[in-house]
């Protein structure tokens, strides 16, 4: 069987990553102002300097029941089956709208991640692993539902004005962390974020703290794959990663850069490690 993996671009994925794992993805939408674009049809740079200027942030737009149809429809004109990933359900109408769409046809399955960003990718490469093996999709769904709860996806944050533009940080806290010098960690658990741990001083130590704390809680990886995945963060963030996981025998690094949804709620500098627990 034939069996299509497919995902939201809250994914986060480069092509060359979607090429390797012969994913499909379909797009979100943005709303900057009264301009409308889809995911990937522009820069996050251009959107930090849009929400810098007019200071309020995107609209970011799920991907509605009808385009999810015509998507689901023009793939299986070539597979016999699709397996599709969303962003939490607790975080956009993404998943439900899928769902509601995959009615329409007998063969499309819909998975809740539960989680965000390269977290959602992390499920869909283990489930394009199961595909080569397994013809059942049902199966691969059942197998690949019971490890949502082993995403480690978190972020680091150098600045706390996006989460205050979106509401979910007060004037004093942002005050408070900006006098500071306060880099909250922004953690994804049961599919809603949360506030994890805090460092504080340079942005490039807070990195390297935040990535030995997530790997010292969680200390039996799935070394198979792990994503550093940022919001166009410094060259000397990407590196202090790089070099704290350097050593721990990841088969396979990936980097990406953050889409509009994850840009726009968090900001620029912003840095993550996302991997699968054994």
């Amino acid at each position: 069987m034939k069996i299509a993996i497919t995902l939201d671009s809250a994914c986060d994925l480069t092509k060359e990553i979607i090429e390797e794992y012969d994913f499909k993805v379909i797009p979100f939408g943005v709303n900057m102002g009264d301009r409308f674009i889809y995911d990937g049809e522009i820069s996050t740079l251009e959107i930090f300097e849009w929400a810098d200027k007019n200071k309020t942030l995107p609209k970011t737009n799920a991907v509605n029941e009808e385009a999810f149809k015509e998507f689901f429809a023009e793939i299986l004109k070539n597979h016999d089956a699709i397996i599709h990933f969303d962003i939490s359900s607790d975080m956009s109408s993404a998943y439900n709208n899928a769902v509601n769409a995959s009615k329409h046809f007998n063969n499309v399955y819909v998975i809740d991640s539960r989680t965000l960003s390269t977290g959602i990718s992390l499920l869909a490469i283990y489930a394009k692993k199961l595909s080569k093996s397994i013809d059942d999709p049902k199966e691969i769904v059942e197998m690949v539902e019971r490890r949502t709860a082993d995403v480690q996806a978190s972020f680091v944050l150098e600045r706390l004005d996006y989460l205050h533009r979106g509401g979910r940080c007060s004037t004093i806290k942002l005050l408070g962390a900006n006098l500071l010098k306060i880099r909250p960690q922004i953690v994804v658990k049961n599919g809603s974020m949360g506030l994890g741990d805090k460092f504080r001083g340079k942005i490039e130590k807070c990195v390297t703290e935040y990535c030995n704390t997530v790997l010292k809680q969680n200390p039996s990886p799935d070394k198979s794959v792990i994503f550093i995945t940022h919001s166009h963060a410094t060259e000397d963030m990407v590196s202090a990663a790089k070099d704290a996981i350097a050593d721990l025998g990841f088969e396979k690094i990936y980097i990406t850069t953050a889409g509009c949804t994850i840009s726009s709620h968090c900001g620029k500098n912003t840095l993550g490690i996302l991997f699968l627990n054994a």
